[in-house]
């Protein structure tokens, strides 16, 4: 195959800086079955952020064989020969993968496969998934035969949502293809535009198994000196103090407590676990370090409230304010956020609650999480949790916001000084 036509399917945090980054040097169709957000992109707006507008432009500008244009209208799917697909897998109420987005692009997709074609899965899967879940939707709608009238690859995606530093070509890429072929294939397309290399992964299922061990293993980490958080605050010793103290060791991990979620740490290692089960292995260490992470929320507010109850505060109608709502600092990504675990601990307690983000979209959040994001805060609170360390909010005058001076303040990030806070993970 000497030239390729691109066509990446999902324009989310994943697929944009994809599309832009192979768009200088190939076709690309930057596909997504969401008009608004095409429109938004085409006018070279982004509201991730995860996009350089500037090289946005440009490569929207660019003419003959590179260059990016944008659609929402699967018509435009028929000519691409190459398809990446980025769309999310997240997991349902019962924290069971819900590969709803997935077969529907697969079925998309399958409904324009031709011979030759190679369709490369970027979302995060249990090993097995591409070839077990993806590729019978493909050979139902396309009529086509695996491996003999089109192709697969997997390349998981190890995009760092908010990180300006480590962007996408600065993070090594794990490739891997249906057939030995279509793995160089796929191998050398990526390596046309990661400079930091990329490694060949032996199989697909190799490389979805290396994304879905590379956050659970992050995830078990933190749920350790969560748990360790849990059992200093009864001891009654700060476990920032004991971190650094530990971490004079050269070899000791300095992993911080604090709320897990985001799009792959708090869902992937479930993803890991369903394929476990359906093979008969019920995994202790992966969900024990999930019903830790997920119970976070729950401890940040009941200690708020009992350390309300030990300044005198009357808990029914107090006014608590949590700052940031994303699920990380700096970023705009609400994605399975746990500062609702929070938001919901404490309103069945009682209390009224205020939520301000200057990052997040009120919008979005409303509709995700059913929370009105207050535009500013011109009340004094009973209560205040910092949630998200964003910028804004470690030069925050405090006092400000206090209903006098037995205002409870959490700390969840450890950031803010010590001589203000009651209470930190």
């Amino acid at each position: 195959m000497n030239k390729h036509y691109i066509a990446i399917v999902g324009l989310g945090y994943v697929g944009l800086p994809l599309a832009i980054e192979f768009a200088r040097k190939y076709t690309v169709l930057g596909f997504d079955i969401n008009v608004n957000r095409v429109q938004e992109l085409s006018r070279g707006e982004d509201r991730t952020r995860e996009a350089d507008l500037e090289t946005l432009e440009d490569v929207l500008s660019l003419k003959g064989d590179k260059g990016l244009k944008f659609s929402s209208d699967t018509k435009d799917l028929v000519d691409p020969n190459i398809y990446i697909v980025t769309v999310p897998t997240p997991i349902n109420q019962f924290k069971s993968p819900d590969l709803t987005p997935l077969i529907k692009a697969s079925e998309m997709i399958g409904k324009v496969l031709k011979k030759g074609d190679i369709v490369i899965y970027e979302s995060t899967v249990y090993p097995g998934c591409t070839e077990e879940d993806c590729v019978p939707v493909l050979e139902k709608y396309s009529g086509l035969i695996y491996n003999v009238d089109f192709f697969c690859g997997y390349s998981p995606e190890r995009i760092n949502p908010g990180d300006k530093i480590n962007t996408l070509t600065k993070i090594k890429k794990v490739t891997s293809g249906s057939t030995p072929e279509i793995a160089n294939v796929v191998d050398d397309l990526y390596a046309s535009i990661i400079t930091a290399g990329t490694h060949k992964a032996p199989s697909l299922k190799v490389a979805e198994a290396s994304k879905a061990i590379e956050n659970a293993q992050r995830d078990v980490n933190i749920s350790f000196v969560n748990e360790l958080a849990l059992i200093f605050d009864r001891i009654g010793i700060d476990t920032t103090d004991v971190i650094e103290a530990a971490g004079t060791k050269w070899n000791f991990l300095k992993y911080k407590p604090g709320l897990v979620g985001g799009h792959c740490i708090g869902v992937d290692p479930y993803y890991l676990a369903h394929k476990a089960e359906s093979l008969g292995y019920h995994p202790q260490v992966i969900l024990s370090g999930r019903r830790v992470n997920d119970n976070m929320g729950m401890f940040v507010a009941n200690k708020v409230i009992k350390l309300m109850i030990h300044k005198g505060h009357k808990i029914q109608g107090a006014k608590a304010l949590i700052l940031g709502v994303t699920f990380k600092e700096d970023c705009p990504d609400i994605r399975n956020s746990r500062v609702i675990d929070i938001y919901t601990e404490l309103k069945q307690f009682g209390l009224e609650v205020d939520v301000y983000d200057p990052h997040a979209n009120a919008v979005e959040v409303e509709k995700e999480y059913k929370i009105n994001l207050v535009g500013d805060m011109n009340n004094q609170y009973d209560a205040i949790v910092l949630a998200v360390s964003h910028k804004e909010f470690l030069e925050l005058n405090l006092k400000e916001l206090r209903n006098g001076h037995n205002t409870v303040i959490f700390d969840t990030k450890s950031c803010l000084d010590r001589n203000l806070i009651d209470a930190r993970l």
